[in-house]
C-alpha cells in the first residue's frame, strides 16, 4: 500500500509489503476457510447474509467501508492542479479507462460467458457473471496502483494526479456506465439500487476520507499522515478477507459442484488486463509521452477496483451470485497478473524509448 502526500509534494515511493505480495495466497485461503465454515455452520452465515437494510448488507457496508476509506485516503484532490503537466499521458490512461476497458470488458464477457464458456457454466448464473465481470472493470483500481507505479519508477506526480482524476469522474461515471453496459447485456438493474451503491461506497467515502485527511494533516502533518496510513493498511486487508470469507462461506456449495467455474471467469479478465494496459502503453508512445510517465499509465489502465466491485455486485445481486463470485475472481489473480504487466513493461523500456 501507499502513502500519499500532501498537494506539491512527490509521493512517497512504496514497496508491497507482506500482506500485499501474498494477496493471492490470502485469497485462496479464505475460498478455502469460507467453504468450509459455510458447510460447518451455514446457518450462521444465512443470518449474516440476511442482515439488510434497504436491500444493503449491513456487515458487508461496515467491512467496505474498512477497506474502501483507508485507501481513499491515500488519495490528495489538490493534486488535480498536476493534471496540465502531464495531460497526453492523463488523456491516453483516462480515455483506456473510461472509454475502452468498461465495453470491452462487456464484450469479452459476451464472447466467452455467454457463448464460449456456456455449456460449462450454471444457466442461471450466465447473465450474473457478465454482470460481475461488467462491474470489475466499470472503475480503475485506486490505491494497489501506487504499488504498481513505484516497480516501473514510475512519475509519482502523474500516478497521484491520475489517481484523483479517476476518483472525481468515478463519482459522476460509475452508476451510468454500470447502467449502460447491463442494459445492453440485457440484465435488470434497479437505477435506485445503484445509485444507492454509489452514494454509499463512492460518494460518502470520499467525503469521509477527505475530510479525515485534512484533519490528520492539520494536526501532525505528512509524517502524521503516513503513519495514519501504515497503521490502517492491515485493517483494509482484513476487512477485503473477511468479506470473501463471508461470500465464499455463502458460494461454498456451488463452487464445490462447479470448480471450473473460477478458470472460466479468469480468462475475460486476463484478456483485459493485457489488452487495456497494452493499448495505453501504445498510445503513450504515440504520443510521445516518457516512460516514467506511460508505465504507470499502462498499470492503471489494466487494474480495477475490485473492492467496489466485490460490494458493488453483492448490493446489486447478493451474496450467492454469479457477479459476487466473478468479482471475487478479479480479486485472485490481481497481484500475480499486475505483477507480470510490471515485468513486461520494465523489459520493455529499451523498445519503448526507442520511439
Amino acid at each position: 500500500m501507499s502513502h500519499a502526500t500532501t498537494a506539491g509534494t512527490a509521493p512517497a515511493r512504496p514497496g508491497m509489503g507482506f500482506f500485499e505480495r501474498f494477496l493471492t495466497l490470502w485469497v485462496a485461503l479464505c475460498i478455502v476457510a469460507g467453504i468450509a465454515l459455510g458447510q460447518l455452520l451455514p446457518g450462521v452465515f444465512r443470518v449474516v447474509g440476511e442482515a439488510t437494510v434497504a436491500q444493503v448488507n449491513i456487515p458487508v457496508a461496515v467491512l467496505v467501508w474498512l477497506m474502501i476509506v483507508p485507501m481513499l485516503l491515500k488519495i490528495d484532490l489538490a493534486a488535480l492542479r498536476e493534471v496540465g503537466r502531464h495531460w497526453r499521458g492523463i488523456a491516453a490512461t483516462v480515455g483506456v479507462n473510461w472509454l475502452v476497458k468498461p465495453f470491452s470488458m462487456a464484450l469479452l464477457a459476451w464472447i466467452f460467458i455467454a457463448h464460449l464458456f456456456r455449456p460449462l457454466l450454471p444457466p442461471d448464473q450466465i447473465a450474473s457473471y457478465t454482470a460481475g465481470l461488467i462491474l470489475l472493470a466499470a472503475a480503475p483500481c485506486t490505491a494497489m496502483v501506487f504499488v504498481w507505479s513505484n516497480l516501473v519508477d514510475g512519475e509519482p506526480h502523474f500516478t497521484l494526479s491520475q489517481v484523483a482524476l479517476n476518483d472525481t469522474i468515478m463519482v459522476i461515471a460509475f452508476a451510468p456506465i454500470v447502467a449502460l453496459l447491463l442494459g445492453l447485456s440485457s440484465i435488470t438493474v434497479p437505477w435506485d439500487t445503484l445509485v444507492l451503491s454509489v452514494v454509499l461506497y463512492i460518494v460518502v467515502p470520499v467525503i469521509v476520507a477527505q475530510l479525515w485527511r485534512a484533519a490528520v494533516l492539520r494536526q501532525g502533518g505528512p509524517t502524521a499522515l503516513s503513519r495514519t496510513l501504515s497503521r490502517l493498511a492491515p485493517l483494509s486487508l482484513c476487512a477485503l478477507l473477511a468479506t470473501l470469507v463471508l461470500l465464499f462461506a455463502l458460494q461454498g456449495e456451488q463452487i464445490v459442484r462447479q470448480p471450473l467455474v473460477i478458470l472460466l471467469l479468469a480468462v475475460p479478465i486476463l484478456i483485459q488486463v493485457y489488452f487495456n494496459a497494452g493499448l495505453a502503453y501504445w498510445l503513450n508512445r504515440r504520443l510521445g509521452v516518457e516512460w516514467c510517465v506511460a508505465g504507470p499509465s499502462a498499470l492503471i489502465g489494466a487494474s480495477n477496483f475490485f473492492e467496489l466491485a466485490v460490494a458493488t455486485a453483492i448490493v446489486l445481486f447478493g451474496f450467492q451470485s454469479g457477479a459476487a463470485l466473478a468479482t471475487v475472481v478479479g480479486v485472485l489473480i490481481e497481484v500475480p497478473v499486475m505483477l507480470s504487466v510490471v515485468r513486461i513493461v520494465r523489459a520493455s523500456r529499451g523498445w519503448y524509448e526507442r520511439g
